[in-house]
């Protein structure tokens, strides 16, 4: 399947952060007259180039009712276009030597390739193509409808940990577009039309609501006219703009309580944060000391939560943080963790309350925080020497409405925090007016299973 959800793909990365390495000196960037926005990103390391498409829509962008919509148009966008036909577009990249593929996120849906870069010319015919000329046709979609159905069987309903997080992010939300899952809640697939799909792919996919960004071996003013060739040619559209929807104030503590077959239990938290987007660009600051904060329980084998609550108490089989300083709207600050054999929930609860309450109290010594950004820095050198990932940093911050030059000024802003910052955002966000706190209680497995939800752990 072509789905990689935002979480899982983060955690796939190792990806902390956003950080980027001097992209000023070597990123480009073009308009075209219907409103497509080119991005290219000079890296002349290997004779290649990837491709990335990227619609500024998701499933944060559906309402209820019509959960799903993106992903599904997804599975379809491979369905051929009246130029060429179902298959087509992944059999003549394997002819090349490309490489291809697909995901939707909560906030952005994105199509890539990565190939020679002589090449390229071919993977903009193509995209071009499938962006205003796809054929949607009934039977393609009853079938992958199916496809879809069955994807949300084996990927969420059949797995105990996926199931627990879903419904966890839906009590953690009452209004935000964020309480929806990816790829759309069960009720809603089964419902949606052909008629609703052709409606989603015209309102949203049209050059003036995409990115299109490149990263390799190439020149960019030749980037630029293969683009202006194939894509020049297609019409704009009227793009609806969003209404805000920002979260509700939250009133206290929620809690959840969910029973699924499984072997051990689950705890999860979340604090109602700020992200990038939706903070003031005056208070900025505070996205990043909770992007360190984050670092500073869950970075490495040093940090807090796996020294005190694993190793130390050997409290927990697995304890983790994470924070989602990208997210277009209003993000989580999430603690998840399973119980050592012995242990409660109940009782890493309270250690992970301890912990907080610890940070809270007293500033992070200069010795962590220095450990910590210098771990940032290390990543940001893994991180950018994939051309994917470049091309995913560049493209993630367009779509969700920031511009990419801030990329270089990540580690920066990183260097400034401090220990009273960190110390700051704890007191400010990590409070119970702000906190979900959701429980797997284990059932009884069928005899025939073997599900174990520590191996489908994701810190969010």
């Amino acid at each position: 399947m072509r789905v990689i959800h935002t979480i899982l793909l983060c955690c796939a990365l190792g990806w902390s952060g956003i950080a980027s390495a001097n992209l000023a000196d070597s990123v480009y960037e073009y308009r075209l007259d219907n409103g497509l926005k080119i991005i290219v990103k000079v890296d002349r390391r290997a004779p290649v180039a990837v491709s990335q498409i990227w619609y500024r829509v998701g499933a944060s962008y559906e309402t209820t009712g019509n959960t799903g919509l993106s992903h599904m148009l997804e599975h379809m966008m491979f369905k051929g276009t009246e130029k060429h036909g179902p298959g087509e577009f992944s059999r003549l990249m394997s002819e090349n030597g490309a490489s291809e593929n697909a995901f939707t996120g909560v906030d952005y849906t994105s199509y890539f390739q990565q190939l020679e870069s002589s090449r390229l010319a071919l993977s903009f015919e193509l995209e071009a193509d499938r962006m205003r000329n796809l054929n949607l046709l009934q039977e393609e979609f009853d079938k992958e409808q199916q496809v879809v159905l069955e994807e949300r069987r084996n990927r969420t309903d059949d797995d105990p940990m996926s199931a627990f997080s879903e419904r966890f992010r839906a009590t953690a939300y009452v209004n935000s577009p964020y309480r929806n899952p990816i790829i759309g809640w069960q009720t809603d697939i089964e419902q949606l039309t052909l008629a609703d799909l052709t409606q989603w792919y015209q309102q949203w996919y049209a050059p003036n609501n995409a990115t299109l960004v490149v990263v390799g071996d190439v020149d960019p003013e030749q980037v630029y006219e293969l683009a202006k060739h194939y894509f020049g040619v297609l019409k704009p559209s009227p793009v609806t703009v969003l209404k805000p929807r920002p979260e509700v104030p939250q009133l206290g503590t929620k809690r959840l309580q969910v029973k699924l077959p499984a072997k051990l239990p689950v705890l999860k938290m979340g604090y109602k944060v700020p992200s990038l987007a939706t903070a003031k660009p005056e208070d900025r600051w505070e996205t990043y000391a909770l992007e360190i904060l984050a670092e500073v329980l869950d970075g490495d084998d040093s940090a807090r939560l796996s020294k005190h609550l694993i190793r130390g108490e050997e409290l927990a089989v697995s304890a983790g943080a994470g924070y989602d300083i990208t997210a277009r709207l209003t993000t989580l600050f999430s603690f998840s963790g399973i119980p050592a054999e012995g242990h409660t929930v109940a009782e890493l609860e309270h250690a992970f309350y301890t912990e907080i309450e610890q940070l809270k109290a007293t500033p992070v010594t200069p010795e962590e925080l220095t450990r910590i950004k210098n771990q940032l820095r290390a990543n940001e050198v893994y991180e950018s020497d994939s051309m994917f990932y470049q091309g995913m940093r560049i493209g993630m911050m367009e779509t969700i409405g920031l511009e990419w030059e801030l990329l270089d000024a990540y580690l920066d802003n990183i260097s400034a925090v401090t220990p009273e910052q960190i110390q700051a955002v704890a007191q400010k966000y990590l409070r119970d007016e702000y906190l979900t706190v959701g429980v797997l209680e284990p059932l009884p497995l069928p005899q025939t299973a073997s599900v174990n939800p520590a191996d489908h752990m994701v810190t969010e």
